[in-house]
């Protein structure tokens, strides 16, 4: 039976379940091979998936303290330098993990540990991944070395073989109350008004809002992806196929992120035409909120909301051309 005792904090927040889980696995020594973690990006998974691995490598002798955040694995995990954590590199252009990459790493991770008793290896994005480059996986997780732990992040299981799922350890991530993440920010030195509005841009995700508060050019970012957005809404159809066609020049996992700030623009904007009490996520632009909801109806920023979500999960994750998607989605944008 698990002891009583309580185990050691990990630096993880807001997914207390999820850590509970890992550490009663810990605890029972009862570790699988593979574990696939769902959520949102910047949901935290990345933060979990290197604390599990501390936890499992931990050199500190009472298994109640681990990870500890001071032995030298843990450090050199916090580092980047552990020679038994293997990583695989998405292609630059696309996002998606390359075929030989994941072999690489299927390779490395057959070989004995050198300084512990795992050798761990991460996929990020593992759902951006090709069903060939899947294929390369799928060896390893029917006949792991008993020292291999494979951890996958992904946001759905949509994209992912039901063969590759169905031999993993599938923890969802939900996103976080705005609550609990504007209190974790505080505890991390933001000040009321930074949590307030960090806290609802996150739409729950910690991880987002951590690196939110600590990089301002997130937020740089994020303005100059909304004014972006604004110029477009306020222009003729050739301005708005010339940010359609600056667009389709970046990665797919850049225009996904700019969409999906976009969303929270054209929600609030349906929230306020409905005079809904909800506070906008962007609060720092409602005067420009304000202004366009004026000449906007509530059907229109429903469809452009609904024409955004439909380019995300759909076109971007197919070999659709991006520029002709996005000007089809610009064709739905109301004009005003």
């Amino acid at each position: 039976m698990m002891n009583d005792r309580a185990l050691n904090p990990w630096p993880v927040y807001g997914h207390d379940w999820a850590v509970t889980f890992l550490q009663k696995s810990l605890a029972h020594h009862r570790i699988r091979h593979a574990y696939l973690f769902l959520g949102p990006e910047n949901i935290g998974k990345r933060q979990l998936a290197h604390a599990f691995a501390m936890a499992l490598m931990c050199e500190n002798e009472d298994e109640f303290a681990r990870p500890c955040m001071q032995c030298a694995s843990c450090k050199r995990i916090l580092s980047g330098n552990h020679p038994d954590m293997l990583y695989s590199q998405a292609d630059d252009n696309t996002g998606a993990l390359r075929i030989d990459a994941i072999r690489d790493v299927m390779r490395l991770i057959a070989l004995k540990p050198f300084s512990s008793s795992y050798r761990i290896a991460i996929f990020e994005d593992f759902d951006n991944a090709r069903p060939q480059a899947q294929d390369a996986l799928l060896k390893t997780l029917e006949e792991p070395p008993p020292h291999a732990v494979i951890i996958l992040l992904a946001q759905s299981t949509e994209h992912i073989m039901s063969t590759i799922t169905s031999r993993c350890q599938v923890l969802r991530l939900r996103p976080a109350s705005t609550d609990t993440v504007q209190e974790v920010l505080r505890i991390q030195g933001a000040t009321d008004e930074q949590a307030d509005l960090i806290g609802r841009l996150s739409n729950g995700r910690i991880g987002w809002a951590l690196e939110a508060l600590h990089d301002e050019a997130v937020l740089a970012d994020r303005d100059q992806m909304l004014t972006m957005l604004y110029e477009a809404i306020m222009g003729n159809r050739a301005a708005r196929f010339a940010v359609a066609d600056e667009l389709a020049k970046l990665p797919k996992q850049s225009v996904r992120y700019i969409l999906e700030t976009w969303q929270t623009y054209w929600r609030d904007l349906l929230l306020l035409s409905e005079n809904s009490p909800v506070k906008p996520c962007n609060s720092d632009r409602r005067a420009e909120l304000e202004q366009i909801v004026v000449r906007l109806q509530p059907e229109a920023a429903l469809h452009a909301l609904q024409a955004t979500r439909e380019l995300l999960l759909k076109t971007l994750n197919t070999n659709a051309n991006v520029r002709l998607a996005l000007e089809a989605m610009f064709l739905d944008y109301p004009h005003l």
